[in-house]
């Protein structure tokens, strides 16, 4: 090595093992630290030099750091991440509810983008885009090709630009092009309806920044719409999480004051907490609480909870406090199962709020979460009281769906996991042999499934089953023993 590169090298070492240091003394608090890796910082300041040396053309230095420390964080696990200014706003927008785009919740159908609901007064809604129109085209970009990220980024951009769309609507057998000017959106992560006389459906999709006070506003909404409610459904299917102090008081909603909603463990000692049904883990400002506004007699309505394997996180910690303290029946499938809390740290300053931080942000993942009872679900998920099937004739997708044990890196939930995930992951992969096997022999491809909601939504009326004592069809899949005890 040469003397040039030995003094670049050990400059690196020094810059590092101050980081690290200062790293080491905020986190763990210790008096002295522990013997940092030298000999391996080291080995990476010579493949940096080999590679800006020898590679077949330029590369550009910041990217290679850049790259050095992605890798090192999304080793640890699948939720740990390295952030910077793009991918630093696309996560402040998906926790916080806002964003610059068209208006519209969209999904996949044949390839395309279809509209799944145009947001009240959005964009999208004044242009007159319907559920069910499929977007074909996104300016000069055949939609068909790219994966749902990837158009949902062609149609956000800045504010007050354009985009042209090319629009193909089934029931009216036309397509026809739309222009339409990119807003903020604030997007709506609950809905509500009264499905029956008596009987309700609150949806839950995310848990961002005004999810409470969305909440809250929805049961008022239910209320007004019929003051004599004899039972709720609490729909939190593919809600993928969030924001832990959201899910907390969503909990404390339906829960007596002051019992546990979530435990977390960590290496740190204040990763060592107790979150409970009471303001102040919930509430952002001193003089707020948004749930004194619920009607009486909310906390004691009878209620069942939906879930299926899209949920997961903050959902999680919702279906398993109210399933812990025996506040609802959770039907549905197997949930995502996971069970730990990512810590977003601006690493320029780490009292700076996101949205004011310079990137870089380092998320890392911090600590375990476990439910009212002291259970891990990490890499199990929430057990339904009851199972059921997606639709009447049995389940189309589930066993194609990505859950927290088939993500590579994920955490083990306890010490004897190692065999069950083997177990596990042996049964989802002979699953999904079996269900790939199927659509080979159809004819045609499977219907999509309805949307929540709906009068065809086979769970949710299976759900409203069990509120009123009626029988419940449960999951074929599950023991008939099992699911006759549960449905009595």
């Amino acid at each position: 090595m040469s003397s040039k590169l030995k003094v670049a090298g050990w400059m690196a070492v020094g810059a590092l093992t101050g980081v690290l240091a200062t790293l080491q003394l905020q986190a763990n608090a210790r008096s002295s630290l522990s013997a940092l890796p030298l000999e391996q910082i080291q080995q990476l300041v010579a493949v940096f030099d080999q590679i800006k040396r020898r590679y077949v053309e330029p590369v550009d230095e910041k990217k290679l750091i850049t790259d050095a420390i992605s890798g090192m964080v999304s080793g640890l696990d699948p939720h740990s991440q390295y952030f910077e200014k793009q991918a630093l706003k696309e996560f402040i927008e998906g926790t916080s509810g806002k964003f610059v785009g068209l208006g519209i919740e969209v999904g996949m159908e044949d390839g395309l983008v279809k509209v799944i609901s145009p947001i009240e007064d959005s964009p999208a809604f004044k242009a007159g885009l319907k559920s069910g129109d499929l977007i074909v085209r996104i300016d000069e970009t055949a939609v068909r090709g790219l994966t749902l990220d990837q158009a949902v980024k062609r149609m956000r951009g800045d504010p007050d630009t354009k985009v042209n769309l090319s629009i193909y609507r089934k029931n009216e057998s036309r397509s026809f092009p739309v222009t339409i000017i990119r807003k903020e959106i604030l997007t709506k992560s609950v809905k509500a309806k009264v499905i029956e006389p008596g009987y309700a459906w609150l949806r839950v999709s995310q848990f961002q920044e005004r999810t409470l006070d969305d909440f809250v506003a929805r049961v008022e909404d239910l209320y007004r719409q019929d003051p004599n409610l004899k039972g709720l459904v609490l729909d939190m299917r593919n809600d993928p999480g969030g924001l832990l102090d959201r899910a907390i008081g969503v909990a404390a909603a339906f829960l007596p004051p002051d019992v546990e909603v979530v435990s977390t463990k960590g290496q740190m000692v204040e990763a060592a907490q107790s979150f409970r049904a009471v303001p102040r883990d919930y509430r952002r400002s001193p003089s707020s609480d948004p749930l004194r506004r619920l009607p009486a007699g909310f906390k004691n309505l009878p209620m069942v909870v939906l879930v299926n394997e899209g949920s997961a996180s903050a959902s999680e910690i919702v279906a398993g406090a109210l399933q812990d303290h025996h506040r609802a029946i959770v039907m549905g499938a197997q949930t995502f199962g996971k069970a730990s809390v990512q810590t977003p740290i601006c690493l320029a300053n780490e009292g700076v709020p996101l949205d004011k931080c310079p990137s870089p942000v380092l998320k890392i993942t911090t600590a375990r979460y476990y439910t009212p009872k002291g259970n891990s679900i990490q890499a199990k998920g929430i057990t339904p009281d009851v199972l059921l099937d997606e639709t009447a004739e049995g389940n189309v997708f589930a066993a194609l769906r990505t859950r927290e044990a088939d993500l590579e890196k994920h955490l083990a939930g306890g010490k004897d996991d190692g065999k069950d995930d083997a177990a596990r992951i042996k049964a989802r992969e002979e699953a999904r042999a079996k269900l790939e096997a199927e659509m080979a022999k159809r004819a045609e491809p499977p219907k999509p499934l309805p949307e929540f909601g709906s009068a065809e939504d086979f769970p949710l009326l299976q759900a409203l089953n069990q509120l009123k004592g009626l029988p419940v069809v449960a999951s074929k899949a599950s023991s008939p023993d099992k699911a006759e005890a549960k449905t009595q």
